[in-house]
């Protein structure tokens, strides 16, 4: 039976400044576990852990080939297109659809100023977070950052008295090792599951036969019961650390079946502290396409004094690794002096650092062992830090428009442009006053919304622009495309 990869709540790493450096400490030895240390570990956890829902609004149905949109009602229009041009109608005023739930999950609290980690899949689309901590108080959340390719989140609640999960070293664990799940699987509040760490540095796209993911995979496998609600939730050891936020399972009917998958702390830690400092995360990158060692490969490329490692199938120009000396047919087996067999060892060691930071290298070519230092570099080929998307970068602001003014256009909804300075809004020919009435095919009718479009926009993988439908105080109707990429 095919294998699917399921979260297990809706669909499916500097951070010292906010809770200190984790200290190592040897585990718990199986042999001398008793009952009060399971104990122990879930009373002093159960109260850092909380449920996160998430609620939005319902998109109305439009017109299906314009989307309902006034612009393209406009009697040129349907003339040009082979329709009969035909006498503006009154729009009628309809009722606005309420938020409904559409997620629920749960997070992490691990600072006193209310700071949460969750998984990015639990608070996407959402339009308004509640959270509910174990003593049933309920607060709204915000949302401080986000990450896709590591599917982590960080929200904020105003709270006092708030629990904090101490951060553990996920570096330490060993196979073998009891850990509790927390959570709140299909809604069963503060719930705690046992299991083992059944493996270390699993990538779960590879082992699906998914190929390889553009996000970056290197969890923590255990059997600690994990299902729908738990993403988000922690996963902690016998002494109340947190080690991994739990994001999945892997499951042929969507239920828990033996296999539970946690971010381990090494990458929380870099995605929040950046998250915190820069707004975005500082990604490093060496610049190189690899492949993992196989058997095979062995074979196939007559690899010498090698078995395990990632084998380097090219090196890319104004790179990293280039500037090291990497060549083709390199096999990278350390960094740092930690051990890297296959792709997801490497990917958790590169999250750890930044563009600028220089590494240590160990790699083996032609049967010798080589190292040298490679000063990362970010996806563009500098050491430059990046900067988190922001509105600003339009060069304008936005206000809403009164419903007189509604009225007066004869239009539903609306966000005023105002204040135009150098920037992509007046590069796009945009003129002061203009009303937008729809981005990407979606209705406008708040800044908030447009600020909403505009990050999904640049977490996307596709072409960076807002297609922008909307009209002038004057009634002329206009239509421009802002190009949001470098």
């Amino acid at each position: 039976m095919k294998m699917n990869l399921i979260a297990s709540a809706a669909l499916v790493a500097g951070a010292s400044m906010l809770y200190g450096a984790p200290e190592a400490s040897a585990a718990v030895p199986n042999s001398v576990l008793t009952q009060s240390d399971f104990i122990n570990a879930s009373e002093s956890t159960v109260n850092g852990v909380v449920s996160v829902k998430s609620y939005a609004t319902p998109q109305i149905r439009q017109s299906p080939m314009y989307g309902g949109d006034p612009f393209f009602n406009d009697p040129f229009f349907e003339y040009f297109f082979g329709g009969q041009p035909r006498q503006r109608q009154q729009p009628q005023q309809q009722e606005q659809p309420k938020q409904r739930q559409i997620g629920l999950g749960s997070g992490v609290i691990v600072n006193k100023d209310g700071y949460i980690v969750t998984n990015n899949h639990v608070v996407e689309g959402a339009e308004r977070l509640e959270v509910t901590l174990n003593d049933n108080r309920n607060f709204n959340a915000t949302v401080v950052g986000t990450d896709a390719t590591t599917d982590l989140a960080i929200i904020k609640i105003d709270a006092p008295d708030l629990h904090v999960i101490p951060m553990g070293d996920s570096d330490s664990l060993k196979v073998g090792e009891w850990v509790l799940a927390v959570g709140n699987p299909f809604g069963f509040t503060s719930s705690v599951t046992a299991g083992i760490v059944s493996a270390k540095a699993r990538n779960i796209s590879t082992s699906t036969r998914g190929g390889g993911g553009r996000g970056i995979e290197s969890y923590i496998q255990t059997d600690a019961a994990v299902n729908s609600g738990n993403s988000g939730g922690a996963l902690v050891n016998l002494r109340g650390e947190l080690v991994g936020i739990n994001t999945a399972i892997y499951s042929s009917n969507g239920s828990y079946v033996g296999c539970s998958f946690a971010i381990p702390t090494s990458i929380v830690n870099k995605v929040m502290g950046d998250i915190m400092q820069y707004g975005t995360v500082q990604r490093a990158y060496l610049g190189i396409s690899i492949v993992e060692v196989t058997p095979e490969l062995v074979s196939e490329e007559g690899l010498k004094g090698v078995n395990q490692g990632v084998y380097v199938a090219e090196v890319q120009d104004r790179s990293s690794a280039r500037e090291a000396g990497l060549k083709k047919g390199d096999v990278i087996v350390a960094i740092n002096g930690a051990h890297i067999t296959n792709m997801a060892m490497l990917q958790e060691q590169l999250a750890k650092y930044s563009p600028g930071d220089t590494i240590n290298l160990e790699y083996v070519r032609e049967g010798k062992h080589e190292t040298c230092k490679v000063k990362l570099r970010n996806s563009k080929g500098d050491t430059a830090l990046t900067k988190a998307a922001s509105l600003m970068d339009l060069g304008c602001a936005f206000t809403k428009v009164s419903e007189e003014r509604l009225n007066q256009l004869e239009i539903r909804n609306g966000v005023q442009v105002t204040g135009i300075e150098d920037g992509r809004v007046k590069d796009a020919g945009i003129r002061d006053g203009f009303i937008i009435t729809v981005i990407n095919g979606q209705r406008v009718a708040s800044p908030d919304d447009i600020e909403t479009i505009y990050k999904a926009i640049m977490k996307s993988d596709d072409d960076k622009v807002m297609y922008v439908k909307g009209v002038y105080p004057t009634g002329k109707q206009a239509f421009y495309a802002i190009s949001l990429g470098d």
